[in-house]
């Protein structure tokens, strides 16, 4: 099996790249950026799986991950963090990645996930299935935000506008534009472009 480990923390990168060779069975190709993830498939053509960090240079959140996915060779792609949404993971699978990873697995489980998804299957952690999991309460700015702040500005982290927003929560415009005042002033945020790229930097959504 032939693996293409994109991240940009080197050290991490090169620690996952030896678990992985020292396993044996699999040989690795390491890059730093999404670019040289792609560079790598127009040279390679027969990588079994390909593992992206979710926040290293050039992904922009999930737009990285697509990106890959529509490369002409269609690899099987999966995605590796340190921390992301349970909202993340599940908009990542049904994108089409192959998997979630995080990084706080214990290195045999870690080369465990990778030959299975190189393999064919798909891996996501148990707990990343349920309700409880990693969720955005954790984050600083989700527990500033009521229940139904955090509804209005994943609408905004998605582009919509009041009237979407209100369609889509069965709330009236008045009442969006309410707690999208109140939401700012909770996050520091001036726009809504910005109160987006919060919640986007924040991996909220």
């Amino acid at each position: 099996m032939k693996i293409l480990i994109a991240d940009d923390h080197d050290l991490l990168r090169d620690t996952v790249v030896a678990f992985v060779e020292a396993a044996g069975a699999m040989s690795t190709v390491g890059v730093s950026d999404l670019d040289g993830a792609l560079a790598a498939l127009d040279e390679t053509a027969d990588f079994d799986l390909v593992l992206l960090d979710y926040n290293m240079p050039g992904m922009r959140g999930l737009d990285g991950l697509k990106q890959v996915l529509a490369h002409k060779v269609s690899p099987r792609v999966a995605l590796i963090s340190g921390e992301a949404s349970r909202d993340v993971v599940h908009r990542a699978m049904a994108a089409g990645a192959a998997g979630f990873v995080p990084k706080t697995l214990p290195a045999k489980s870690l080369v465990n996930a990778i030959r299975f998804m190189a393999a064919g299957e798909q891996f996501v952690p148990a707990d990343l299935l349920t309700e409880e999991a990693i969720s955005t309460e954790r984050h600083p700015i989700a527990q500033k935000l009521t229940k139904r702040e955090m509804e209005v500005l994943q609408g905004l982290a998605e582009g919509k506008a009041n009237k979407e927003i209100a369609r889509d929560l069965d709330l009236s415009e008045p009442t969006i534009k309410l707690h999208v005042k109140n939401l700012y002033r909770k996050i520091g945020a001036a726009n809504r472009t910005q109160a987006a790229l919060i919640a986007r930097e924040a991996e909220l959504f």
